[in-house]
């Protein structure tokens, strides 16, 4: 996508909130200049603070969900016992929201970040682990036979076989978890914190009735979103360079 697609259509959505903005003219609805005046106040206060803490453990998230998810999904793959196992818990655990896990999760593992990153984890978790098994299926078996009969082991047949074949599929499934991924954790934030970009929110709407910073806020938990969607953009260019030549 051109960036100057992005510029433009950023523009647009400017533009149509200051429309909007002006025609109801009411105080739960700022202009974006006024909104982003006080960004830029926020930004030399708390903001960044809470900005860091939703970062931490969103990218925390998205690291354990890889590290254990995309394994388990080329084992699961090339396993037809186990994928006959596990497919059925797996076909009745992924539909169900993760949210409203929210409250056990939390009687379990406290209030702390630990509660927070699970809850994250376990929506990448099954995103990424449903699309890499897939992936790690499709792979042929007559090239897995032919290349360990030319003496490859187990490292090498990761490396160069399942390795590229399933990368595509954990970008693609981090790159569809994100914006789900940030939702849930403006509700996560919203239980016994004081730290993050969702407790900001909530606090300076609900609570200060400050809603310019409030929108503020917005605006940065909308940054972070982006800004996770096009580093996963970024790195299935540098990772995956076959795929910009179809």
């Amino acid at each position: 996508m051109k960036k100057s697609s992005v510029g433009l259509a950023a523009l647009g959505i400017l533009a149509a909130w200051q429309v909007l903005s002006m025609l109801v003219h009411i105080p739960i609805l700022p202009s974006p200049i006024k909104v982003f005046g006080v960004l830029f106040l926020e930004l030399g206060k708390d903001l960044p603070v809470h900005l860091f803490a939703s970062l931490w453990r969103v990218t925390a998230s998205m690291l354990l969900a890889v590290l254990l998810a995309a394994p388990a999904g080329i084992v699961i793959g090339q396993s037809e016992r186990l994928n006959q196992i596990l497919s059925p818990v797996i076909y009745l655990t992924y539909p169900i929201p993760k949210v409203v896990f929210v409250p056990i999760i939390m009687l379990f593992l406290g209030i702390g970040d630990l509660a927070k990153i699970t809850l994250i984890f376990l929506i990448l978790f099954f995103q990424i682990i449903v699309l890499v098994r897939d992936q790690s299926a499709s792979i042929s078996q007559q090239l897995i036979i032919s290349l360990r009969s030319l003496g490859a082991g187990r490292r090498a047949l990761f490396r160069y076989v399942f390795l590229p074949a399933t990368l595509p599929a954990v970008l693609t499934a981090l790159r569809q978890s994100i914006g789900t991924a940030v939702a849930v954790l403006y509700i996560a934030e919203l239980f016994a914190t004081q730290k993050g970009l969702g407790y900001y929110i909530y606090f300076n709407g609900s609570t200060l009735l400050n809603y310019p910073a409030m929108y503020a806020g917005v605006i940065m938990m909308s940054l972070l979103g982006l800004g996770l969607y096009f580093s996963v953009d970024w790195l299935e260019m540098k990772l995956c360079p076959w795929l910009l030549a179809r």
